[in-house]
């Protein structure tokens, strides 16, 4: 039963990389008001042209290694820097969306925690 969840949860973040990935390549979903701060933000992402689709790369074979059991707690070590920032920046400049960061930063660390034992001999 737990790894049925763990796969649905698997596959339901791996959607939404995929879609937050591919939406940095070819921009199809609306973008929100932005404020001031957020402006000068998303200008700095823009000024360094190589950072947002090195990102969305990331999320989609990120997210492709989650979905298959085999790879997913690879894919889910290589989400977690962009899990990180995604969670950082929301904290810290757009706390209304928070909450859906925080849920996604929940399931990749159960992945990893779930598979811990897989990583340990890399630790030691």
């Amino acid at each position: 039963m737990k790894n049925k969840i763990q796969t649905a949860l698997s596959v339901l973040f791996a959607i939404i990389m995929i879609n937050a990935g591919l939406n940095k390549f070819f921009n199809y979903m609306p973008m929100p008001e932005l404020s001031d701060e957020m402006m000068e933000v998303m200008a700095g992402f823009i000024a360094v042209k190589w950072i947002l689709p090195l990102v969305a790369m990331v999320e989609i074979i990120a997210a492709i290694l989650i979905v298959i059991p085999k790879t997913r707690v690879l894919g889910a070590l290589v989400i977690l820097p962009v899990m990180i920032g995604i969670v950082v920046h929301h904290a810290v400049h757009d706390v209304a969306g928070i909450g859906i960061s925080l849920v996604l930063f929940a399931i990749n660390i159960w992945v990893i925690a779930a598979h811990w034992n897989r990583l340990l001999p890399i630790i030691k």
